[in-house]
């Protein structure tokens, strides 16, 4: 994996490797912006955020895969880098929901396999989730597309600084964690927020609620062991 002092395309990201998340402004165009926001009109996003977009939108699939995104996520993770997931989020007065200090520690695969330090085992939308070990989750990075501006009224995403270095966190660890202060990453349109998945992370309600459409895009630097595939959707 390209250590800090090989990202150099991208100065924000110098940083990255010790925090656990970054934001660089302005990294895609207005007119890209609103085209995909087109695109999406037909996809009602829920607390939980409309899954599938690698599946069912052929514009999500075209930017997870197109510079920029794949350029940074490459930055990062190395040449095998490769979009694995993306979720739109949208928090409005329907959907002004509060989320509470965690890490992201699933993954969708095609099917379950049962191997040593997988689990436990879930279904989302019919699809098979499962926890993998630390150091697949450490191969993960995120790139939130803010297709909408987020100030702090919007509720936007915060973050424990470094706390992805100390693996999967129990609740005792996250309640002491969460003490600490947190960096809250408000966002124009167009700029990308990334993140690793096991940065202790959370966002407030709105407190006046609007549209935040994010696109969240997770990309993977490594294959799955032991026959498991990513769900890719």
């Amino acid at each position: 994996m390209p250590d800090s002092e090989s990202l150099t395309c991208h100065p924000q990201l110098t940083k990255f490797a010790d925090n656990g998340f970054a934001t660089i402004a302005a990294a895609i165009d207005r007119p890209v912006v609103e085209l995909l926001r087109l695109n999406l009109q037909s996809f009602a996003s829920t607390k939980a955020g409309t899954r599938f977009l690698l599946r069912d939108c052929a514009a999500v699939r075209d930017l997870a895969s197109s510079s920029p995104l794949l350029d940074i996520a490459r930055e990062l993770l190395g040449e095998g880098a490769k979009p694995v997931k993306a979720i739109l989020f949208d928090k409005t007065t329907e959907t002004n929901w509060y989320v509470t200090w965690h890490q992201d520690l699933t993954i969708g695969v095609q099917e379950r396999i049962d191997m040593p330090g997988f689990g436990p085992w879930s279904k989302k939308e019919g699809v098979d989730h499962v926890q993998p070990p630390a150091t697949v989750l450490e191969n993960i990075v995120a790139l939130r597309l803010h297709l909408d501006d987020c100030g702090l009224e919007n509720g936007p995403i915060k973050f424990i600084a470094g706390s992805h270095k100390q693996g999967i966190l129990n609740q005792e660890q996250i309640d002491k964690l969460k003490k600490e202060e947190a960096g809250c990453c408000i966002a124009k349109q167009g700029d990308i927020i990334i993140m690793r998945p096991l940065i202790l992370h959370s966002s407030p309600q709105a407190t006046k609620p609007d549209h935040r459409r994010v696109l969240h895009i997770e990309y993977s630097g490594t294959d799955l062991p032991g026959g498991l595939k990513f769900a890719c959707y």
